[in-house]
């Protein structure tokens, strides 16, 4: 038996999650049985879809329960096997994070060689992240060399990734809107052609300013207003892909926006939205193609790191309140 410390969800928050809907727990860890290993966890995953978890509701993911811990992406070390092909010492991705220590069965949990990258960038720029962007973009938009993109949430760890992803693929104009000064700064010097703060001013008119011909492509990581004015300035046969609506994940009434879905019937637009499981086919082309502009420097990619398994919780909330730059992640040894 190994001791151990995890989060658990101690009540299911209304609107803003809390402090309070969590509480760290000393569990005793179970040794593995046959085809499993016990891993202490190093590093895991924070990321806003988490928050729908929360919620006692039907979807494409059960909901985390009341009194038990939460989970998702991690890297950890095999500290005792039962199961061949792994053993002490090797490290593993998995998704039984929010805890130190995790007993995974093997067949859940994938090698990974810190020799060929950073152990963090396997949640990452490698990991879901990097894929859900690039399926995004390329398979659910249908992004075609020479068009105008816009993304939302642009300096979190996604839409970063959708904006260079695009102008290596030959965009004409990438566009991206962020939380503050510094990220549209960090958004230009990545290659964004154009950034703004959706702080500064109605949406629909920054967007407009910086793409005052239109857009082909909208990549959704905020809903509400964002989609109302990218539903504005999309061309003929516009295309987006929604991955995320994090502008009404703590809303308790209804959005008000968008209000112009009208221009879906006239501009024959397509909105498609999309799990990154569902191109779990692209995996290889994915991890080949990024693997080789990180190599050769054409891709930046952020991390904001938080330290120990009791900051885990008010790092998940910076994710909601947009404090990180990147990938949010917690350090757990």
């Amino acid at each position: 038996m190994t001791q151990g410390r995890e989060i658990h969800l101690a009540s299911r928050p209304t609107g803003w999650p809390t402090p309070e809907n969590f509480t760290l727990v000393e569990a005793t860890v179970p040794d593995p049985g046959p085809g499993q290993v016990l891993v202490r966890n190093v590093v895991m995953s924070v990321d806003p879809y988490m928050r729908g978890r929360m919620n006692d509701v039907k979807s494409y993911v059960p909901p985390f329960q009341v009194g038990a811990p939460l989970d998702g992406g991690a890297i950890g070390e095999v500290v005792a096997s039962q199961a061949d092909g792994l053993r002490p010492g090797d490290l593993v991705l998995h998704g039984l994070g929010w805890r130190e220590y995790a007993v995974v069965d093997a067949a859940a949990a994938r090698k990974v060689d810190p020799d060929l990258a950073p152990l963090s960038t396997y949640l990452g720029v490698l990991g879901m992240t990097g894929l859900t962007a690039y399926a995004g973009l390329l398979e659910v938009a249908a992004f075609r060399p020479g068009e105008t993109v816009f993304v939302s949430a642009a300096a979190g760890a996604v839409g970063n990734l959708v904006g260079q992803i695009a102008k290596l693929k030959g965009a004409a104009r990438v566009i991206g809107s962020a939380g503050s000064a510094a990220k549209v700064r960090r958004l230009e010097e990545v290659g964004f052609d154009a950034a703004f703060d959706y702080h500064d001013g109605p949406v629909a008119e920054s967007l407009k300013a910086a793409a005052p011909d239109g857009i082909d492509v909208y990549f959704d990581n905020v809903g509400g207003d964002h989609l109302e004015a990218a539903l504005g300035s999309l061309r003929t046969h516009g295309r987006v892909a929604v991955c995320g609506m994090i502008s009404q994940y703590n809303s308790t009434e209804p959005p008000a926006a968008p209000r112009n879905l009208g221009l879906l019937i006239a501009q024959r637009l397509t909105v498609r939205g999309f799990l990154v499981a569902d191109h779990a086919d692209l995996q290889d082309q994915f991890v080949g193609e990024m693997a080789g502009w990180l190599r050769e420097d054409r891709v930046k990619y952020d991390e904001t790191f938080a330290d120990g398994i009791e900051n885990a919780p008010d790092a998940f909330l910076g994710v909601l309140r947009g404090d990180n730059l990147g990938k949010m992640l917690v350090r757990l040894g």
